[in-house]
């Protein structure tokens, strides 16, 4: 049996040896060559549209891909059927990644470094007194500290589960929403029907949602303007879980305090997006995740329930 590994990240293969399948490497740009065609199990990685669809076409033999981004949302639109072939994602291995990236934006926002450089960049520069000097500690119907913060994760999956201990170390009071309510890793998650009342109590709003038609535009009108006229809106779950343009009112119109955005409804970000000059708005450029930690790990550990005919660890 084959294996086909990508060559689009450094992967330690060592730890894959032992196993009862040879191990080939592929480009993930180009076409899978024709003498792996016949494999029966393939890891991908920022694999091309071009190489998966010919993939789709040529590979019949395929009966597992180990996505390692942590949605396999390319891997379904090149057309592979989820009940043909097993798909698992690489759910948990950009956890810390995306959790820290997270963590820096809320600071964005809490302590205005955008603004800081914005004025270091000015032509001449200026000393930004307004943001520097003596300052009221944690003031009331502002965002300026984590410190007693109310944040809001709202898709609260293994991403929320390793923030919070962040979050929490700086002093933030931390909830969560997701489809079921209940109590996870000692954080008290409501259900999508809190919202109203969760919403007018949140400084920080951090979004995880997964994309798909029930999440899309999910922040919209109505719900930014439950929120606080200082609360940020941090997304790094996908873009179309926000609609832009009721953001960018929201920001315009100063209905909320800012947005530090790491995901698009389209990217690259076009050039002609308000979002670009809206105020208090900083655009990070899908940047939180893109590094899969231990992937290593994963891709033995459900090669082996594989081999044995095991359920496989997530499994779309």
């Amino acid at each position: 049996m084959k294996l086909l590994y990508p060559t689009s990240l450094v992967l330690n293969v060592q730890e894959l040896e032992g196993f009862s399948v040879s191990l080939h490497a592929y480009d993930v740009k180009k076409e899978i060559p024709s003498d792996l065609l016949d494999a029966e199990m393939m890891v991908t990685w920022t694999n091309s549209p071009t190489n998966l669809k010919h993939a789709v076409q040529n590979m019949k033999s395929l009966k597992w891909i180990q996505s390692l981004a942590a949605g396999p949302n390319d891997v379904l639109s090149a057309g592979f059927d989820p009940a043909k072939v097993t798909i698992t994602t690489g759910s948990g291995l950009h956890d810390r990644t995306v959790a820290e990236h997270t963590l820096g934006l809320l600071l964005v926002g809490a302590r205005k470094f955008y603004e800081m450089r914005d004025f270091q960049m000015r032509d001449p520069p200026v000393w930004p007194a307004h943001l520097g000097g003596p300052q009221p500690d944690r003031p009331k119907g502002q965002f300026t500290t984590l410190r007693d913060a109310n944040v809001l994760i709202w898709g609260f999956g293994n991403i929320a589960k390793t923030l919070t201990p962040m979050l929490r170390l700086l002093g933030a009071n931390v909830r969560g929403v997701a489809r079921s309510a209940g109590v996870r890793d000692g954080v008290e998650v409501h259900s999508e029907d809190s919202l109203p009342t969760l919403l007018k109590e949140t400084d920080a709003l951090v979004m995880i949602l997964p994309g798909s038609a029930s999440t899309k535009h999910a922040l919209n009108a109505d719900r930014l303007a439950l929120l606080p006229n200082h609360a940020w809106v941090i997304n790094v779950g996908r873009g179309t879980s926000i609609d832009e343009d009721a953001l960018f009112t929201a920001l315009t119109t100063k209905t909320i305090g800012g947005a530090a955005l790491d995901v698009f409804e389209t990217e690259p970000l076009p050039q002609d997006s308000k979002l670009w000059h809206a105020p208090n708005c900083v655009v990070s450029p899908h940047a939180a995740g893109g590094r899969p930690q231990d992937a290593e790990k994963l891709i033995a550990t459900n090669l082996r329930r594989f081999l044995a005919g095991q359920e496989l660890k997530n499994v779309i």
